[in-house]
């Protein structure tokens, strides 16, 4: 595990974590040090918490309290990566959340969440002239907002093998969120069923396959508009939307502003990061 300091202050620090743990390395007990959110920006791991089995995908979020225990395990995938924020205690009680929301142990990809998660790697990759303590709180104000209505709910239990599977597709979606792509064709390369499928994939990553297609192609969608030059019709047709306007709806109610908006404070414009925090409940 690599950890690389990008930003450190008194209320935030960030961490670019780097695993390199293989599915054969036995796992070990770690203890969060701080509230911490992480956004998971490549690959997956396993996690075990507060006697929960989580699966973290790409767009997840990784949640811990200090002193909270947890396991990393890489069973079905390796080499993730994470941008971590860590938040001070005055902070958090500034952001609100219930107690229990940082015991979560993590959060699926939500469509609010995962488009600040790109604009913060953005910032970090020196695409967005925004600051990572910016970005980085209104990550966690967001989470703060959405938390209460967002802990998954496991309808079944999944086999080891179904909970591979799961894994598998989700990487494969977020590898081709650019095709045209329905059930019944990734339920085919899991070889389930699709409504065995189904319910597999939306207990291991907590959101449906679709859901989890239109989450990575506004993830994709994020970065480009952050530290592309594209048009936002060239953004729209390349991640994967069939229909522009139908973009910026969807671009819209996950963001909270436009396509447009969003590139301008990936540019600098603090203004509108200020605008957002002041309208979250």
């Amino acid at each position: 595990m690599s950890a690389t300091v990008l930003h450190a202050s008194k209320s935030i620090r960030v961490v670019d974590y780097r695993c390199t743990a293989s599915r054969h390395d036995r796992p070990f007990t770690e203890v969060h040090a701080a509230f911490t959110i992480a956004y998971v920006r490549r690959g997956s791991f396993g996690c075990r918490a507060r006697g929960r089995e989580l699966d973290l995908v790409r767009g997840s979020l990784f949640i811990g309290s200090p002193g909270d225990e947890y396991t990393c395990t890489h069973d079905h995938a390796e080499r993730d990566e994470c941008l971590a924020f860590w938040l001070d205690d005055a902070l958090v009680d500034e952001l609100g959340a219930r107690a229990g929301a940082w015991h979560t142990g993590a959060l699926p990809p939500l469509a609010p969440l995962v488009v600040l998660g790109e604009l913060a790697q953005a910032a970090a990759d020196g695409a967005a002239e925004l600051g990572l303590d910016e970005v980085g709180i209104a990550l966690a104000a967001r989470f703060a907002a959405v938390a209460a209505g967002s802990e998954r709910e496991r309808q079944i239990a999944p086999s080891p093998r179904d909970r591979r599977r799961a894994i598998e597709a989700a990487l494969w979606l977020d590898d081709h969120a650019h095709e045209e792509i329905d059930l019944d064709t990734i339920a085919a390369r899991a070889q389930l069923s699709p409504f065995h499928f189904l319910r597999v994939f939306a207990a291991v990553t907590g959101v449906t396959p679709h859901q989890y297609l239109v989450r990575a192609r506004l993830r994709h969608a994020a970065r480009l508009l952050a530290d592309s030059p594209q048009s936002i019709t060239d953004i729209a047709f390349d991640v994967g939307f069939a229909d522009v306007s139908n973009f910026v709806r969807t671009f819209r109610r996950a963001a909270g502003v436009s396509p447009r908006t969003f590139r301008r404070a990936a540019r600098g414009d603090r203004k509108i990061l200020q605008d957002r925090l002041a309208a979250l409940p």
